[in-house]
């Protein structure tokens, strides 16, 4: 063997101890980082980095902000990691005007909570006050109010609840273009027709229509209207069997001898 190829021990020893001791430096490097992280880590969970900085809301109409934060119950105090998604859901939902709710984190500080309410369709008066009614045919008793918001018709006149339950499921079936020119809604039943109703209309007509059925039938009132005179004024009579108008300033004996039928 040749004595070129022979590397002596004391020339080995130098180069192994100094490539055990780059070993132990890169572990004692990984275990500081691992020690120090976790300090970090200890230290931002019970300092006030890792509490809830904001709380979005977002979905709301008719809501405010702050009455969706307090429903939540989380405050600048709880840790962002401990808050419980699904405790916050379910303590939002137990309001009577919230339909669904979507709660997430987005790190680090912040909980998103988009909500999704029920329509209000109409407002209910009693006794000079104003309860809103939702699509899902409760009424806030609880929130009283003094004036409308005009975003939905007046409900007036109605003493049975079957009657209300059902109206509110065709007002959720109409349009909201179709429901913002609907003013009032006045239960007017009669001995042959429990379901008949007259409605206010914002442009000044007057429409006599049943409660079942009601959502179909008004969706033809934009079309009605539109082929009368603006100034005139009367009661459109919308049935089964089409529509008719009836003007103020004609007396009515038999309705189908005053009657001008009307293309709906």
């Amino acid at each position: 063997m040749s004595q070129k190829n022979v590397v002596s021990i004391e020339d080995r020893i130098p180069k192994l101890k100094q490539a055990r001791k780059k070993k132990a430096n890169r572990r004692l490097i990984f275990y500081l980082s691992i020690f120090f992280t976790l300090i970090f880590i200890v230290i931002y969970l019970q300092s006030s980095l890792s509490h809830v900085h904001e709380v979005k809301v977002s979905g709301n109409y008719y809501l405010e902000d702050k009455a969706i934060r307090d429903l939540s119950e989380i405050t600048s105090e709880d840790n962002f990691w401990s808050v419980n998604i699904k405790q916050v859901k379910k303590q939002i939902e137990k309001h009577p005007e919230i339909k669904s709710v979507t709660v997430s984190k987005t790190f680090p500080t912040t909980i998103n909570v988009a909500v999704k309410e029920y329509h209000i369709v109409g407002y209910v008066k009693q006794d000079g006050k104003y309860y809103q009614l939702l699509e899902n045919g409760t009424r806030l008793d609880s929130k009283p109010l003094t004036s409308l918001k005009g975003d939905a018709p007046l409900i007036t006149n109605f003493e049975k609840d079957t009657y209300l339950q059902e109206l509110t499921i065709e007002l959720e079936r109409l349009p909201r273009t179709v429901v913002a020119i609907v003013s009032e809604i006045q239960w007017n039943p009669t001995e042959g027709n429990p379901y008949k109703i007259r409605v206010y209309m914002n442009d000044g007509f007057e429409v006599d229509a049943s409660i079942r059925n009601f959502a179909k039938a008004i969706r033809a009132y934009p079309s009605i209207v539109s082929q009368l005179d603006p100034k005139s004024e009367g009661i459109i009579r919308i049935g089964d069997g089409g529509a008719v108008f009836d003007p103020y300033d004609k007396e009515v004996t038999e309705p189908k001898e005053s009657q001008n039928e009307i293309q709906g």
